[in-house]
């Protein structure tokens, strides 16, 4: 596998590497030994499959908080989508950064998101099925959400606003309406 670290710190575009023959393609989309060499995360506590139907169709951006933040390997098993990690460590110098890399069954690249950062994607093409591997089970009371078109994030979605998007992810504040609330919410405490 060839791991490419991206402007975020910990964020790495994986690309496995095919072995073609006379029957087809064997792809390893999985090595634990070659993550943890470069001190990424290696505990897969789930694995989940999202099915898209429609072009434009987003989803996101999500991350849990601890104590049990995801660690998420991401890709296209089917179909093509625009696949966005987003820093939302606040002590990172890239804090508030996003990149953007397409995913797709045909280029077999994968998307490796560290802890603390938030992940989305918009779908390419009709029927587009993503596949994730994450260290932590899916926690409600320590989910957070940013929206997909939030100005402090400034994500260049490809296809603009999405055509399909759950009444949850569009009703995700804005980071700083969320932030400033929480400070507030603090300051009561």
């Amino acid at each position: 596998m060839i791991f490419t670290e991206t402007a975020i710190a910990g964020v790495f575009i994986v690309e496995p590497k095919p072995f073609p023959d006379e029957r087809g393609t064997f792809v390893r989309t999985w090595a634990p030994d070659e993550f943890a060499a470069r001190g990424l995360e290696t505990t897969i506590a789930q694995i989940s499959v999202a099915s898209n139907l429609e072009r434009g169709t987003i989803r996101g951006l999500h991350y849990q908080r601890a104590p049990v933040a995801q660690a998420k390997l991401v890709r296209a098993s089917r179909g093509a989508a625009f696949d966005v990690a987003v820093d939302m460590r606040a002590d990172s110098r890239t804090f508030l950064k996003w990149i953007g890399v397409e995913l797709s069954s045909q280029n077999r690249r994968m998307l490796y998101l560290p802890t603390g950062c938030a992940h989305g994607y918009q779908t390419l093409v009709d029927d587009t099925e993503i596949a994730y591997l994450i260290s932590a089970p899916y926690s409600p009371p320590h989910e957070e959400g940013v929206r997909w078109d939030d100005p402090a994030l400034a994500i260049a979605w490809p296809l603009g606003a999405p055509t399909r998007i759950s009444a949850r992810d569009a009703a995700f504040p804005d980071f700083r309406l969320a932030e400033s609330s929480e400070r507030g919410a603090s300051r009561s405490r």
